[in-house]
């Protein structure tokens, strides 16, 4: 997304990271997830769960800001965002 001005404060903003975790076997494909993520990190999955479905898959998943979207909207609590830190990010890596 282009803006047409910087914040002033655009040197004192953290965006936050998050980290997706999808229960593959929770899904039922419905795609609400992919339909209304604002960063376009998630799609569907050409592979299929148990149930017959396609779960969401994370195809960007360092664009997340962990807005918690997904995680409100998903019917079946089959997908949830755990904000990340950059330190401990850095530490785990």
């Amino acid at each position: 997304m282009k803006f047409w001005r910087t914040p002033l404060d655009v040197d004192r903003l953290k965006i936050p990271k998050g980290e997706l975790h999808i229960i593959k076997e929770r899904c039922k494909g419905c795609g609400f997830c992919v339909e209304y993520c604002p960063k376009g990190v998630l799609e569907l999955s050409p592979e299929f769960n148990s149930k017959g479905y396609h779960p969401p898959i994370a195809v960007k998943p360092d664009d997340c800001v962990n807005c918690d979207l997904c995680e409100m909207l998903c019917p079946d609590f089959a997908i949830y965002c755990v904000r990340v830190d950059e330190q401990t990010k850095e530490v785990a890596s």
